[in-house]
Parts: structure tokens; sequence; C-alpha cells
């Protein structure tokens, strides 16, 4: 069975090959009584590289589930992309925020307060030296 087009082509914007994939049709469980037990409509795909995995039975036919199962593949590995991209970007926010310059008032504060620290580390004396 071929692959529906735009599943291709979202495929491919991921620069996934379909034979990354393991597809199995599975029996299903749940409601549904004879049908459910006897027929292996529910279809289950596992990106290997990635290790993500769908499983799909929402439809009473193979070759429905089987669209459904390889959008929904789809949409997760394209999450992970976005949450992996997002989280780069997170990175590079923080470190340019650590690694800016201080401001003329920041290092006037900063000096301030090691002056202080100073004053009040000078007023200590040796235990004994009265």
């Amino acid at each position: 069975m071929a692959l529906p087009p735009q599943i291709i082509g979202r495929l491919a914007s991921l620069g996934i090959r379909p034979g990354d994939v393991e597809e199995r049709f599975i029996r299903g469980g749940g409601p549904g009584g004879q049908k459910i037990n006897k027929t292996s409509s529910t279809v289950w795909l596992r990106h290997r590289p990635t290790g993500v995995e769908v499983r799909c039975q929402a439809e009473r036919f193979q070759s429905a589930n089987r669209e459904l199962a390889w959008a929904e593949l789809c949409a997760k590995l394209e999450q992970r992309r976005r949450a992996a991209a997002e989280a780069r970007k997170q990175e590079l926010a923080r470190e340019g925020r650590r690694t800016r310059q201080k401001s003329r008032g920041q290092k006037v504060r900063m000096i301030e307060s090691k002056k202080h620290r100073a004053r009040r580390k000078a007023d200590r004396g040796r235990v004994g030296e009265w």
C-alpha cells in the first residue's frame, strides 16, 4: 500500500525515510466484539531512530487507521523537532543574558557592595588582639 502524497511530503520535510518506520497490523482491543477480535485493523508504527511509537484503531478499516497513524507519527516527530528548536533557542537566549555586559548602574552597585563587604570585614579583628 502506498502512502498518500501529503504524508510523503511531511516525511520528506522532516528528513525521514519511510523505510526507517516499522509498521505492523495487529488485532485491536476494547469494545467491538467479534469484528475487533478477528481482524487486524489496528496499525502500529515505530520510528526506529527516535523510538517514537503510534498505535491507531480509531476507524473500522485498516486503510483509514493506517493513514491516521502515519499522520499522527508525522505530528509527533514535528512536535519533537519544534521542542528541540525551542530548547536551543532558549539556551542561546539564556547564554546571551549570562554573558552580556553589565550596565553602568549594575557595575556601580556591585562595586559599592564589594566596598561595603570590605569595610565589614575590616572591622573584624584577630582574636585576642585587644
